[in-house]
């Protein structure tokens, strides 16, 4: 098959998948029809749930393996599409979807790169995995699939970047925050009011900026996205509960922000998580060598992929751009896809790990 034969599949294929409502953990329809895929193309897919992975029948434990992963999942349609985000609409060069561009350009030419590259002679493995549950970074997704798989050494995640490498990623931390005080009448200078007490935190947080930051993530970023008090207007309110979105770099671990967040705020705080953790691959790496040998630009990227699940080396690198991802209209176009399925051959193409 031609480059163009392999654009044309993965278009078909994703104009199914698009028709296919897969919000995060309701997946199982769409991955009953990549599985179907995988089978019709002698791939010999295996499943956990709703991810599908297949290995390369030349595998061999003795050389290294290079993971091939993206998401099958996708948010939910936000309000104001113009078109139907279920109808996977063509308009020349562009395909308009949900999930077209996040991430299923990145899930459709790792696959067809997988196929081509399954066919040539190669000094690694490599495994493709459609992963689930990613824009919920739930359990049940790649975090319970990694462990049925074979040792990974490397991972290219297809998440929309331009076709740029994404060579470090914030991680993520949500912590959710009680200020407390005593209820008492407003009409009387009684009680104390929870809501200013969650005031001072809530300002030293929008005021701190942790020292380290690197050139590729920048700072730490905290924002306080979610604030609710008081059950009526004549009563002081006794709790305020906000949220603190961390968005880490790799100067700092999550368990180190909360810590510092501890010391220095009055509120009760809990996190939900600390698992979501910043992640970097070394610019010496080889596949990142090669990128920046085919002219590609290094970058930090500031949202959360199933990456930072990964305990192993990689990075970012898909069609599509960022900026596209949950919103309406959604779109990816097919050269972006074709180019992404070149790409991705040329670079794995006789790398040594």
């Amino acid at each position: 098959m031609t480059y163009k034969e392999n654009t044309t599949e993965a278009v078909e294929l994703l104009k199914k998948l698009i028709s296919t409502p897969s919000v995060s953990r309701d997946e199982k329809a769409a991955a009953d029809v990549l599985e179907g895929y995988l089978k019709e193309k002698g791939l010999s897919p295996k499943r956990f749930g709703n991810n599908l992975w297949s290995i390369s029948k030349d595998y061999d434990e003795s050389k290294p393996t290079i993971l091939l992963n993206a998401h099958i999942d996708t948010v939910k349609p936000v309000a104001d599409w113009s078109r139907d985000p279920f109808a996977a609409t063509m308009e020349g060069d562009v395909l308009y979807g949900l999930g077209s561009n996040d991430c299923g350009g990145g899930l459709m030419a790792l696959l067809q790169a997988f196929i081509i590259l399954g066919n040539m002679k190669r000094d690694y493995n490599l495994i493709y995995l459609a992963s689930c549950e990613e824009e919920v970074s739930g359990k049940n997704g790649i975090e319970a699939a990694l462990p049925l798989l074979p040792k990974i050494d490397f991972a290219i995640v297809g998440e929309p970047t331009g076709l740029q490498p994404a060579i470090a990623e914030k991680g993520l931390m949500v912590i959710d925050a009680v200020a407390h005080g005593k209820a008492g009448h407003a009409a009387r200078n009684e009680g104390d009011n929870a809501i200013y007490h969650a005031i001072e935190d809530i300002k030293w947080i929008s005021e701190w900026v942790f020292p380290k930051q690197t050139e590729l993530l920048g700072p730490v970023k905290n924002t306080v996205t979610i604030v609710n008090a008081g059950t009526q207007h004549n009563v002081i309110p006794d709790r305020c509960t906000f949220t603190i979105d961390v968005r880490s770099n790799e100067c700092y671990t999550n368990e180190e922000i909360f810590a510092f967040f501890q010391k220095n705020m009055k509120s009760e705080l809990k996190a939900r998580s600390f698992r979501l953790s910043s992640s970097r691959i070394d610019v010496d790496h080889p596949f990142v060598k090669r990128c920046i040998a085919e002219g590609l630009h290094p970058f930090g990227s500031p949202t959360l992929s199933d990456q930072a699940l990964m305990r192993f080396p990689s990075l970012k690198l898909g069609p599509g751009q960022s900026s596209r991802s949950h919103t309406a209209d959604e779109y990816i176009k097919v050269s972006e896809i074709e180019g992404a399925i070149y790409l991705y051959v040329k670079l794995l193409d006789g790398i040594r790990l």
